[in-house]
């Protein structure tokens, strides 16, 4: 399932409609801004009872293809890893 900004500020719009569009546009945009640059930073960001998402480097070395089984040499790069809550995880499966 995919989710847009658009359907988030829609979504928080319906819920709290004493604010103004401009002010949730504003809140999310920080809150994404922010977590993108803890990422870049290397820092570990975690939102409690939702998810924690954490930078982390591959090493380079060698790794085989496995369709053709010929070896190559993969540079080092940084992975995103990502854990969902135990709690957020029943509250979407129980759907």
């Amino acid at each position: 399932m995919s989710f847009a900004k658009s359907d988030l500020i829609k979504e928080l719009a319906n819920s709290y409609p004493n604010f103004l569009r401009k002010d949730l546009i504003r809140l999310i945009d920080i809150a994404l801004y922010e977590i993108t640059n803890s990422i870049k930073r290397g820092e570990r960001v975690e939102l409690r009872d939702i998810f924690t998402i954490e930078p982390r480097t591959q090493k380079s070395g060698f790794r085989r293809n496995p369709k053709n089984g010929n070896t190559f040499f993969a540079k080092e790069k940084k992975k995103i890893f990502f854990k969902m809550s135990k709690k957020w995880s029943k509250k979407i499966n129980e759907k």
